[in-house]
């Protein structure tokens, strides 16, 4: 009876531990998607659908250097002035060195770099970290912390 309910046990253990790496792989993919959307989005030149990754809510933090933009129409206003202004280019971005770490099932932390290739030959470049959550309409940033050399 004992060996019965240590296999029952067993079992079980497997059963949640691969059912836990099955969510993690559902949440980190469904993540990624988002932002390579985004990256998609800015190298079309389409800021409101880059924009579609993040929270659309007053709540939303987007800190840079030793700023603090709050909300979604500001951080869009903040992208627009830096990036599509006259005088200013998006240029090509580049996500890399992702690390996406599920928190909850609804939760999620990324760390990563970006680098924009501008056409005079610059390469603005840096770090980011994000913190993600699941809303009914899909995975959203809704805090970014962005960091430049």
């Amino acid at each position: 009876m004992r060996t019965l309910i240590a296999g029952i046990a067993v079992l079980l253990i497997v059963t949640l531990d691969t059912s836990a790496q099955d969510s993690n792989a559902q949440i980190k993919a469904a993540v990624r998607d988002v932002l390579v959307r985004q990256q998609d989005a800015w190298n079309g030149h389409d800021l409101e659908a880059f924009m579609s990754g993040y929270w659309n809510s007053p709540d939303l933090t987007f800190f840079s250097g030793a700023n603090v933009t709050t909300g979604w129409q500001d951080t869009l206003e903040r992208y627009r002035k830096q990036y599509k202004s006259e005088g200013h280019e998006m240029g090509q971005l580049q996500f890399s060195d992702l690390q996406i770490t599920p928190l909850a099932s609804d939760a999620a932390f990324v760390r990563g770099a970006w680098k924009l290739t501008m056409k005079d030959g610059k390469t603005p470049h840096g770090l980011f970290t994000l913190l993600f959550r699941k809303f009914p309409d899909g995975w959203k940033i809704v805090h970014d912390h962005t960091s430049a050399e």
